[in-house]
């Protein structure tokens, strides 16, 4: 298996930058601020919590919670696990050795790598950026698939662009699926998080039969330290299938954070509104800098998520942009290259409070730069 260029890069700069410049979360919690807004019956739940082991499929009022956000599913039908662990184990289930499957690039490296790594064939649909927007070309996606063509996988929101489908795209994808009997993987965990209410897509776990849903508190719920998530779908032989994989991965999950992740979902609500707030200021003073700079950026507006991908059209390659930035100012600045792209994009991160703060030290830097080079 390759290296996780992405990850390893987060594990280089993350905890010694001031700024994350590229962060894909929504601003984290405080423990005292979560437990403020817990429920009684949750707050006495997580006061008289003994660390004993958790029930494999999930604490069962979590699980409920989870549930209500669907339209179709039940408990029954969700499976607690780390999100990234969800990704291994759903593909690693979802796909055979010589099999074929399709995913949306750029993307997180392990919603392909797994299965490449596994002897699986990638054929790769790319997303365009032209006049201004991202786009997805279904035409390419269609002659993508062969007989032997068994998964697809989606992100929308999508990680780095913040494209969104339309809803008549997304039904012409399920179409596309449908007639080719095909299996769906799809990363929702930035699904509340659209910039427009009427732009929020339903889940693909209560529109099509064969979809896998991952989704979790890391991104919308500002939790990303408890390290829930979950799997979702309406499939029962692939959920037994994730179930028996994960006997042998962690087993069951953190007892603390599941009684954490039921108080955040419980406010969720309020969550996703505070951080669609940030994120709606946060895109503006994006768009603004990379205007202010067009001869150096192009700015991209996402549909939706906490992220976006503007093009880089400066002759100094984005990565060595990036290593200098940290290195001179202590903030860290998200390369295209760690997406296998290439280097022509940067990813911005649009979710955390100081976000201001740290464009504004990029754009000072920034301006010295191109005086001094």
């Amino acid at each position: 298996m390759r290296v996780f260029e992405l990850e390893r890069y987060f594990s280089r700069y993350e905890f010694q930058a001031k700024y994350l410049l590229s962060a894909s979360d929504c601003e984290p919690l405080s423990l005292s601020r979560l437990l403020e807004s817990a429920r009684p019956e949750t707050l006495k739940r997580w006061e008289n919590l003994r660390f004993n082991y958790t029930e494999t499929m999930g604490d069962p009022q979590l699980r409920e919670e989870i549930a209500a956000l669907y339209q179709t599913l039940s408990p029954e039908q969700i499976q607690i696990l780390a999100p990234s662990e969800g990704i291994y184990i759903a593909i690693s289930t979802m796909l055979r050795k010589s099999e074929r499957f399709i995913a949306l690039l750029p993307a997180y490296q392990s919603l392909y790598e797994i299965g490449t790594s596994s002897g699986c064939k990638l054929d790769p649909v790319l997303l365009e950026a032209r006049e201004g927007r991202w786009h997805l070309d279904l035409e390419r996606l269609k002659r993508q698939i062969t007989p032997r063509t068994r998964l697809l996988v989606l992100n929308f929101p999508h990680n780095p662009t913040g494209y969104l489908p339309s809803r008549a795209e997304l039904d012409e994808i399920l179409e596309i699926a449908r007639k080719n009997n095909l299996l769906i993987f799809s990363d929702e965990m930035y699904r509340p998080l659209s910039y427009r209410a009427e732009d929020t897509l339903p889940s693909l776990a209560d529109l099509y039969e064969g979809a896998v849903v991952l989704s979790g508190v890391s991104k919308t719920h500002s939790l990303p330290g408890l390290r829930i998530g979950w799997l979702a779908t309406r499939h029962a032989a692939l959920m037994k299938n994730f179930r028996i994989f994960r006997d042998y991965t962690t087993i069951c999950s953190s007892a603390p954070s599941e009684i954490l992740a039921l108080m955040g979902l419980q406010n969720g609500k309020t969550r996703v509104e505070e951080n669609q707030r940030r994120l709606g200021t946060n895109m503006a003073l994006a768009r603004d800098f990379c205007l202010r700079h067009g001869d150096l950026f192009e700015w991209l507006p996402p549909g939706g998520s906490s992220v976006a991908f503007p093009r880089w059209k400066g002759e100094t390659s984005i990565a060595e942009i990036a290593d200098r930035l940290i290195s001179e100012t202590g903030v860290m600045l998200l390369p295209g290259t760690v997406f296998d792209e290439g280097g022509q994009h940067l990813r911005l991160g649009l979710g955390r409070n100081n976000f201001p703060e740290a464009l504004a030290v990029f754009e000072k830097w920034l301006k010295h730069k191109k005086i001094s080079d």
